[in-house]
């Protein structure tokens, strides 16, 4: 084996654990079955890897709880109060937490939808299935399926709710822009390791959305008492000009500092 594929088959490893936990397993997995079988073709290797890797994500699912996490269905709801943004998550496995996350978001959703009949709340990133400390990049703190990140509800330029909408199409980086004058405490800071990202260069691809005050509003005041007196919840991360502009108060809902993301694009929770 020359060493250009050698160092191409460990990137390859590299990148599927990363973006996947499981995949870089998988893929060994498929390199041993199709050098015993004999299997060359390229498109004969990739069907291997394809049904392995959709074999393991099924058997994650069933044995994930073994490791104190549990799966948010990726299949639609019956009550059509939560939803998984996107099958990105789930084929990637990031959508996993821990039994009480699960509790408290499916609550959540089915309290705003009692309240605003007809809103499903839509969740973004979970966990990986497995191992306390995995990360889950490019988040900081997504390690041991206690975070989970939840998109905020939208309207149209017209100030009608859009149900399950969001104004990027992974739930990320569409960022609401602080107002002068708004609490913006990292204006000025230029820190080098950091992972709050601007991106100004792509905010002008987004949908002209805004975000839906009430729902999002009823949904963080519901967190930071609900959520903590009922569920243990322990952190609600969102930009202070987004607090503020909803009119929040109380102790659990925090900035989450300079160097990490930006939430202001979506809501961070975690619990004890």
């Amino acid at each position: 084996m020359s060493w250009k594929r050698l160092i191409g088959q460990v990137l390859t490893f590299g990148a599927l654990t990363i973006l996947t936990q499981i995949g870089g397993i998988v893929y060994l997995a498929s390199k041993l079955a199709t050098g015993a079988t004999g299997i060359r073709r390229s498109s004969a290797t990739l069907l291997v890897f394809i049904i392995l890797y959709v074999a393991a994500t099924a058997s994650a699912n069933m044995v994930a709880p073994i490791f104190g996490r549990v799966p948010i269905s990726c299949t639609a709801h019956a009550s059509g109060t939560i939803a998984v943004q996107t099958p990105i998550y789930c084929i990637l496995n990031r959508n996993y937490v821990t039994q009480s996350m699960l509790d408290l978001v499916s609550t959540l959703a089915v309290d705003v939808n009692q309240q605003f009949p007809g809103t499903t709340t839509v969740v973004l990133d979970g966990n990986f299935p497995f191992l306390d400390g995995f990360p889950l990049l490019p988040h900081l703190s997504h390690s041991d399926g206690r975070k989970l990140d939840i998109a905020f509800y939208y309207k149209d330029t017209n100030g009608e709710f859009i149900n399950q909408a969001t104004r990027s199409p992974i739930g990320y980086f569409a960022f609401e822009q602080a107002s002068p004058g708004d609490e913006q405490p990292c204006m000025g800071r230029r820190d080098i390791l950091t992972t709050r990202w601007d991106l100004d260069w792509l905010q002008p691809l987004f949908p002209a959305y805004s975000i839906e005050e009430k729902r999002t509003a009823f949904a963080l005041e519901w967190l930071a008492t609900e959520g903590v007196r009922r569920f243990a919840l322990d952190k609600v991360f969102v930009e202070p000009h987004v607090r503020n502009a909803l009119g929040l108060t109380g102790d659990a809902i925090r900035f989450q500092g300079c160097r990490a993301a930006r939430h202001d694009d979506h809501i961070h929770i975690q619990v004890n």
